[in-house]
């Protein structure tokens, strides 16, 4: 970032707009390239006024207009940075906008660049073609290497093992040089050490902050999900695809797939024990709340949150129903201007281009929803289909769903049981035990196989209620995406061969 910066300026940009939450890291970036390109750096906000940094001299000019009359007697080869100056171009003056363009043209006469500093892209169509925008990424593991040096010098701690530094490093991936200097610290105070699990505690409470992204702790695994063989076997078969062995290989990173498919049959839990499966990171992204009211919200959300992913990876990006989120780009153009348009396009385009190790995991119930470009080859490694399970499958999942809830699956007729719920998805078999188990606490007994049968009588599974659409959902997957389950009749077909 400082030598793509250091570029603009020896270039004579008169203009910058640096997006960033980092202040102090940004101004102490813009410190550093004065110094090598013996310019004088200027700061500026509301409050203080503006401020040569070397050293400390005022020159008030607290207006935002103000600042602008005074830049002309700055000496030559000077930066200025403006501290939130994008707020007062919300609705922007009339004279402040020609100020501005007067000053940025009388700059590239004198060597001055106006770096504006905001947390938010907001430029006016005036002013748009004038400045270059700079997306300030979220600080790498050299930036943090040098904020834990830093709580180490302060706390007066020993130098931890290779090891346990790339595990710190790790956990406060996706944090700002800030947040990692209060989480390392947090830990110490909380712990008497640094520790992993409090600083990637923190994190997922950074996180979470704007409400885009959630950092997601789980403990399932593959265990946890009774079936689709197909594609256990496909995500085992990539599970070291982020190491550095595959990188040396000359292994492309995976990009990630897509599970089509009838409600309860488990592609969120599948989604849940991917990260597991790569020992990763798990985000979840919620693609409905990335859309703003305000113009260029939504694409500035969308830009905060593949910053993140990229920062925290390698992770999993979990997108659960998908169609919800993206189903309204077909018709953006009449019913919000293009932003859902635009969005849609440009998060497809970075999942052709990524570079960075963001597998992204994303499910679907009603693929209609689905604008076609989203489908195609090249944006995931696979698509897969969930259908209901077949008798194996329920057999597996009667047994882990009679387990988590710590009985003795042996008590219990499981092939009977599979039997019965022929057409009872994952979940629904969840909610069968659990509904029994209420039935027997209440009788104060254990529950049995008569317990079961009971709330079966009364429970109607989905795939009476959503019959049509499960049927057209089957029409539309075959030939288009991968069965996740090995189908019944080449399993049979196996079994006589063997």
């Amino acid at each position: 970032m400082r030598e793509k910066l250091t570029h603009y300026i020896r270039a004579g940009y008169a203009g910058l707009y640096l997006v960033s939450h980092e202040e102090q890291r940004v101004e102490a970036e813009l410190k550093a390239i004065a110094e090598t390109l013996k310019h004088r750096l200027y700061a500026w906000s509301a409050t203080a006024g503006l401020i040569d940094t070397s050293d400390g001299a005022s020159r008030g000019a607290q207006d935002p207009m103000e600042v602008l009359g005074i830049l002309a007697a700055l000496p030559e080869d000077s930066i200025v940075l403006l501290r939130d100056y994008h707020v007062f171009l919300d609705d922007p003056n009339p004279m402040l906008l020609r100020q501005l363009k007067d000053q940025l043209r009388a700059g590239k006469t004198k060597g001055h660049t106006l770096a504006l500093l905001g947390c938010r892209l907001k430029l006016p169509p005036e002013l748009e073609r004038e400045f270059i925008v700079v997306d300030f990424t979220l600080p790498g593991a050299e930036a943090l290497n040098e904020v834990l040096n830093g709580i180490l010098k302060s706390t007066k701690k020993a130098k931890p093992s290779p090891e346990a530094t790339a595990a710190l490093i790790d956990a406060a991936r996706g944090l700002t040089t800030t947040e990692a200097e209060d989480a390392f610290a947090l830990s110490v105070v909380e712990t008497g050490d640094l520790n992993p699990a409090v600083i990637a505690r923190e994190k997922a409470q950074a996180v979470k902050k704007n409400g885009l992204l959630e950092l997601i702790e789980t403990r399932e695994s593959l265990d946890s999900i009774g079936g689709l063989d197909l594609l256990k076997d496909w995500l085992l078969k990539r599970r070291e695809a982020f190491t550095p062995r595959a990188k040396q290989y000359g292994l492309p990173m995976p990009k990630g797939v897509l599970m089509l498919g009838i409600p309860g049959c488990g592609k969120s839990l599948t989604a849940k024990a991917t990260a597991s499966v790569f020992n990763v990171p798990l985000l979840r992204l919620d693609a409905g709340r990335i859309f703003a009211g305000l113009v260029g919200q939504s694409e500035s959300n969308l830009r905060a949150v593949i910053q993140t992913a990229e920062a925290i990876a390698p992770c999993v990006l979990w997108i659960d129903e998908m169609e919800k989120g993206f189903a309204g780009s077909r018709s953006s153009g009449s019913t919000d201007g293009g932003t859902s348009s635009r969005v849609f396009g440009s998060f497809i385009s970075w999942m052709q281009e990524k570079k960075s190790p963001v597998f992204i995991v994303a499910t679907a119930n009603d693929v209609s929803q689905l604008p076609p470009e989203m489908l195609r080859k090249g944006r995931w490694d696979e698509l897969f289909f969930v259908d209901l399970p077949t008798r194996e499958e329920r057999e597996a999942i009667w047994n882990i769903q009679i387990g988590k809830f710590k009985r003795d699956a042996q008590e219990f007729d499981i092939r009977q049981l599979a039997k019965v719920t022929e057409t009872f998805t994952g979940s629904e078999i969840e909610q069968v035990f659990i509904e029994a188990l209420y039935r027997a606490f209440e009788q104060e007994q254990e529950p049995t196989d008569l317990t079961i049968g009971n709330v079966l009588v009364d429970f109607v599974p989905l795939s009476k209620l959503m019959g049509e659409s499960m049927t057209a959902l089957r029409t539309w997957a075959k030939g288009r995406a991968r069965p996740a389950t090995t189908p019944v009749a080449e399993r049979t077909t196996r079994r006589i061969a063997a």
